[in-house]
Formats: C-alpha cells, sequence, structure tokens
C-alpha cells in the first residue's frame, strides 16, 4: 500500500507518516526543503523519539520524498497511484499544493478508477473541506463532479505535540506518548483499506474538533499567557505552581460544562480528559516553551479562536466563565518583541488603550463581558497573585 503525505515537518513525520507506515503503508513525502529529501531518500527511513520515561526510539521505513518545487511531475504520478493521500502542512499553504493535487486527480480519473481519500490533518476546522475547495478553484465544474465520483476528502482532528532535533545523518522527529486522531467515518470514500493504526472514525466529528480546541488548545494558551505573568519559561514549570495549575484546571472545567449541555457528553468522561490533558502538560520529558504556546496571541484572541468562543457560548448558556475572562485578559498582557503579533497588539494597546484592543480583536459586543475583561486585565497587571488565589 503506498501513502502520498504534504508535508514533512513535524506532525509529518511524528504523527501521520508515523501511523501510516504502522498500518503498512510505504510513505513518500512531498515537501520543498531539499535537504531533508535528500535525507529520507539517502537513508529511506527516520527516526522517531517518543518523550516516555524510556525516551523509545523507533525507525520508520521504507519512506522515500520528493521536492514538489522541482519534481511536480514526479509527484503527479504518485498521486495518480497512491492508495490513501493525507497533508500536514499549515491550513493556509493548503491553496499551495492544490494545483498539483488537482492536476494529479485529473490525471487519476482517467488511468485508476480505485477510491481516494484526501485527508488534511491540520490545526483548523474542517481542514480537508478546504482542501477541497481550494481544488474546485482550479478545475471546471464537471471536471471537479468527476473528481468527486473517485476521492473522498473526509475531515479529521488531530491531537500530538510534535517536536524535531538537529542531526546531520538523520530526520528526528520526537513527540509526546499522548495522541488523538479523530476521522470522519461518513465522508470517507474508500472503505475497503485498512481502518489506519492510532486513529479513530467516528460519525460526527463536531464535538472532537471542539474539545481539543476548547479544552486543549485553550488550556494551553491559558497557562502560557498566566505563566507569563509569572516570569516561567515553559509549561511544564508554570505548572508546578499549585495556584496556577488549580486556575488551569478551573478553566477547563469551566468549558467542560460546554460539552455537558450541547453535545451530551457525560460529566465522567470530561474529567477524564481533563485529567488525560493536564498529565500531558506536566510531562517532565517536555520542555514546551512559553513564547512558542503563546506565540500569534492575536489569532488565539480571535471571535471564533480558542478562547472567546468558549466564553461565548458559555454566556449564551448563562453559565459562568470567570476563569475564561481571567485567561483572555492575560492573553492581552502577553508581551514578546519577537513575536509579529504579540507587537502589533501591544502597540494598539499603547495608541487605543485596552478597552478599544478587546473590541478589535475578539469581536465581543457585550458590555458586561467588555467590563469584566477591561477589569481583569488591570487587576492582573497590578497583582496576578490576587486574581488566581481569589
Amino acid at each position: 500500500m503506498r501513502a502520498l503525505h504534504f508535508g514533512a515537518g513535524n506532525i509529518g513525520k511524528g504523527f501521520i507518516g508515523y501511523f501510516l507506515n504502522k498500518t503498512g503503508y510505504e510513505v513518500c513525502f512531498v515537501d520543498v526543503d531539499q535537504k531533508a529529501v535528500d535525507q529520507f531518500n539517502q537513508n529511506n527511513r527516520y527516526l522517531v523519539e517518543i518523550l516516555d520515561d524510556a525516551r523509545t526510539v523507533e525507525s520508520i521505513s521504507p519512506v522515500s520524498a520528493l521536492n514538489s518545487l522541482t519534481q511536480a511531475e514526479e509527484v503527479i504520478e504518485q498521486i495518480e497511484n497512491a492508495d490513501i493521500i493525507t497533508t500536514s502542512v499549515g491550513v493556509n499553504n493548503l491553496s499551495r499544493i492544490a494545483p498539483v493535487l488537482s492536476q494529479g486527480l485529473l490525471r487519476r480519473i482517467k488511468k485508476n478508477k480505485n477510491k481516494l481519500d484526501i485527508i488534511a490533518n491540520e490545526n483548523a476546522i474542517n481542514a480537508s473541506s478546504t482542501l477541497k475547495s481550494e481544488i474546485e478553484k482550479l478545475v471546471a465544474p464537471g471536471e471537479m463532479d468527476e473528481i468527486l465520483t473517485l476521492a473522498g476528502f473526509p475531515n479529521a482532528s488531530i491531537d500530538r505535540l510534535a517536536l524535531s532535533r538537529e542531526d546531520e545523518q538523520d530526520q528526528i522527529a520526537i513527540v509526546e506518548p499522548v495522541y488523538e486522531w479523530v476521522i470522519n467515518q461518513k465522508e470517507l470514500a474508500n472503505h475497503e483499506l485498512p481502518s489506519i493504526e492510532g486513529a479513530t472514525y467516528v460519525e460526527e466529528l463536531k464535538p472532537y474538533i471542539e474539545r481539543k480546541l476548547f479544552v486543549v488548545n485553550m488550556g494551553h494558551a491559558a497557562t502560557a499567557y498566566i505563566g507569563y505573568l509569572y516570569n516561567e519559561s515553559t509549561i511544564q514549570s508554570a505548572l508546578q505552581r499549585p495556584e496556577i495549575e488549580q486556575f488551569v484546571r478551573g478553566v477547563m472545567n469551566e468549558t467542560a460544562q460546554y460539552f455537558l449541555k450541547k453535545h451530551n457528553v457525560s460529566q465522567e468522561e470530561m474529567k477524564n480528559y481533563i485529567k488525560k490533558t493536564i498529565i500531558r502538560f506536566k510531562n517532565q520529558n517536555i520542555s514546551d516553551n512559553i513564547f512558542r504556546v503563546g506565540r500569534s496571541p492575536i489569532r488565539k484572541l480571535g471571535y471564533d479562536e480558542r478562547l472567546v468562543k468558549p466564553m461565548r457560548e458559555l454566556s449564551e448558556l448563562d453559565l459562568p466563565s470567570d476563569y475564561l475572562a481571567v485567561a483572555i485578559s492575560a492573553g492581552f498582557i502577553y508581551d514578546d518583541p519577537q513575536d509579529g503579533e504579540s507587537a502589533a497588539l501591544q502597540d494598539f494597546i499603547r495608541e487605543h488603550g485596552v478597552e478599544q484592543a478587546i473590541r478589535h480583536y475578539t469581536g465581543i459586543t457585550d458590555d458586561r463581558i467588555l467590563t469584566s475583561l477591561k477589569e481583569n486585565y488591570f487587576k492582573l497587571k497590578e497583582n496576578v497573585t490576587s486574581v488566581l488565589i481569589d
């Protein structure tokens, strides 16, 4: 079985390629990094180091790679013959791989009638649907209809911390032992292939996507922004402070109420999920920099993003969101001059004031919530400890 994967970054190697290989696929990576492409082809393998207590290292083989900039024809041939296609290029780069995918799919419908699933594994909601839309822009309507008789674009939700280590000889991905890969069963086109090892297939994806965004991503950002106020350097060191761990548990328990009400998830299931997430965050085999996790605060404080959206949802359900208000306010204090978004946010606050910044970047119009966020902002700037302990 042959798998074609776009994106040879940390997620591509340490998560998607890893489990495709475990399922029995020979994986061909597509990337623009010629050095990485050469290493894959010279070694026919790469290494995955798992951040468990044993620091387990596994060799993933056989693998190969192509450079999409210089080997477009070879990539198209792989699209013609692949049994499955996956991506992890970043949602903003899906439009960049759409041209070669569209060419390959148009050629495939003439030569290969086997069903094909194309799964975009990006940190975004319905990324596969986004990729399908990008391909649709590039082909005639009738051609897209033909493509869809053979190809499915099942949406997925992924969750695994993946880093990397520099090595002249090998490509080395470093991953945490905990992960989640959820795929929409209803959107699959090919039901003949074996299920991907490590993946969970579900009929309704939205609760899983939102759970990851509103608990894991939200909790990560909240830890970073509060940890920054305590001058902590990593997520792990921040959570060694009892008051920060208590706060993060509190904000997760708050968002859990949304899932209990909206998706009928059980209290026990959410309790276990939060417990597992806290354990992940505290893993001492990982050193996760505060500035890596907190980066791009403008995006993370957006209207439909990990912090603001659950607060809006809880407000509509008339449920408390006090912890979220503190976390959001901390995000407006977070200041990393090396991060363009953080610098832009602080410039806006200096020029227009924090209230206008909150209105502008969160899109919140409810005066009660705006007042709460502004008050928390000034309280946190004055004394973060008193706010958390209260």
